[in-house]
């Protein structure tokens, strides 16, 4: 018999599940003494970041200069095998059709895409626990714990997300015996017939070894438990996305997704909206943008860098001629991505066509 343990201890259904004790009972929270400012009750905090004084504003942009960049304009050669490329990579789809068929109009449109991104660093407290070894403690009698922001981390590449944990210093706290197996290690007596070997004791248990008890799965047979707070550091990139509107039938979502041409692109701790732009939509989106991403992150998160960016999205609607009949596809971006609503050769239906 475990020398630990005695009868009263060791009567525990080998059915149980492990508890979370993931707060420290109050007579630990006691010895702490900055645990004003720390967790009561176990659940999570956010720590709000210090304030910071925001920047200078930019100076008035001269745009002309931007403008006189243009992508490529589509040609009928280029529309040709753009819708050859797009029918060879599906299955159900002839070629024939697209080698034969007679362009008519080239109808070419350029969009602008305005994109802001924010990576920012928020910070939460939790209590947690780990199984006690009997290595040293690092608690209060070691110092008083830093201020969540106080604690310095290494920050990932800009606009990365992660999320890391850390061990608050000088807030561990030990509690003498684990509360999921009241200390008892891991014996336990099972008081149903065991399931396996039908009481016959010739079968041996998986979970048990045969030994009728199983290791409690929350201290893992330290039976003390190590509480401490822990910081969770999540570094997010939040993005915010417009396109120029449009006549044409080529879907929104395609076109958020495609390959521009950069045109402008801005990147500092603070950005501030453009105002002057040509296109009074994607300034209107610049200073919606900014707004929305400070009113959200403001309060609880600090704004590491700030990068917007303006891009050129070329489309063209392709009008054709094929056994009679007139259609359109759509080629957009500047990998020249194709859109077709109704290709004249398919073989099959069920298709996705993007």
């Amino acid at each position: 018999m475990d020398p630990d343990l005695s009868d009263e201890d060791s009567v525990v259904d080998l059915s149980f599940q492990a508890e979370s004790p993931l707060a420290p009972p109050a007579e630990l929270l006691e010895r702490l003494p900055s645990c004003d400012w720390l967790l009561q009750g176990g659940g999570q905090q956010i720590f709000f970041p210090p304030s910071e004084a925001p920047g200078r504003p930019q100076e008035p942009r001269c745009w002309s200069s931007f403008l006189e960049h243009r992508v490529p304009v589509v040609t009928e050669e280029v529309a040709r095998e753009a819708l050859l490329s797009f029918v060879n990579s599906k299955c159900c789809y002839g070629s024939a059709a697209a080698g034969d068929l007679i362009i008519q109009e080239l109808k070419p449109q350029t969009l602008c895409r305005y994109r802001l991104e924010t990576f920012s660093e928020s910070r939460i407290s939790e209590w947690t626990f780990q199984p006690f070894t009997s290595h040293s403690v690092d608690g209060p009698h070691r110092g008083t714990s830093p201020r969540l922001w106080d604690i310095k981390v290494q920050v990932p590449p800009m606009f990365q997300e992660d999320t890391r944990k850390f061990q608050v210093p000088h807030s561990s706290l030990v509690k003498a015996r684990c509360p999921s197996c009241s200390g008892a290690k891991r014996r336990a007596r099972q008081p149903r017939r065991c399931q396996l070997c039908s009481g016959s004791g010739r079968r041996r248990c998986s979970t048990c070894s045969g030994r009728g008890s199983k290791t409690c799965a929350t201290c893992k047979g330290e039976k003390k438990l190590l509480h401490f707070i822990q910081l969770v550091i999540m570094w997010k990139n939040s993005l915010f996305e417009f396109v120029t509107e449009h006549q044409l039938d080529c879907p929104a979502e395609l076109l958020a997704k495609a390959k521009g041409e950069n045109l402008f692109k801005d990147e500092n701790t603070m950005v501030y909206p453009i105002v002057d732009f040509p296109l009074r939509e994607i300034s209107l989106a610049s200073q919606r943008g900014i707004a929305e991403h400070s009113a959200a992150l403001g309060s609880r998160a600090r704004v590491l860098q700030q990068r917007q960016t303006i891009e050129l999205i070329p489309l063209t609607e392709v009008h054709y001629w094929y056994q009679g009949k007139t259609s359109v596809y759509y080629v957009y971006g500047t990998d020249h991505k194709v859109y077709v609503v109704d290709y004249p050769e398919r073989y099959c239906c069920g298709c996705t066509i993007i």
